[in-house]
């Protein structure tokens, strides 16, 4: 069974960045996508950005596209989101899950950026 664990907030000024973490464990296969999602206070959850597994395609939300870039490291199963250039309005609980098929949400990192 797949689990995925968020780790890496904080909290920082406007402008600084930040890495997030999200180990992957359990069996994945190369079709496997893992994405990053915020949820800000009082709104909705929101997609931010995504990669592949096998082929290390990505893709991001147009709100943090230039800003944020995803990766990932196969040997530990980690999937990383470093986020520069942190606005106020970034300021959320990012998770990570399966984009197709998500998985029971976890408890998210908090990362508050302060104006």
């Amino acid at each position: 069974q797949v689990q995925l664990a968020e780790s890496g907030g904080g909290l920082v000024q406007t402008g600084e960045s930040l890495r997030l973490s999200c180990v992957v464990s359990g069996r994945t296969y190369s079709s496997y996508i893992v994405g990053w999602f915020r949820q800000a206070p009082g709104k909705e959850r929101e997609f931010v950005s995504a990669i592949r597994q096998g082929t290390g395609g990505t893709t991001y939300s147009d709100s943090v596209k230039g800003r944020f870039a995803i990766s990932r490291d196969r040997t530990t199963n980690t999937v990383y989101l470093q986020m520069n250039s942190l606005k106020p309005e970034g300021t959320a609980v990012y998770y990570c899950n399966n984009l197709v098929q998500p998985l029971d949400w976890g408890q998210g990192t908090q990362v508050t950026v302060s104006s």
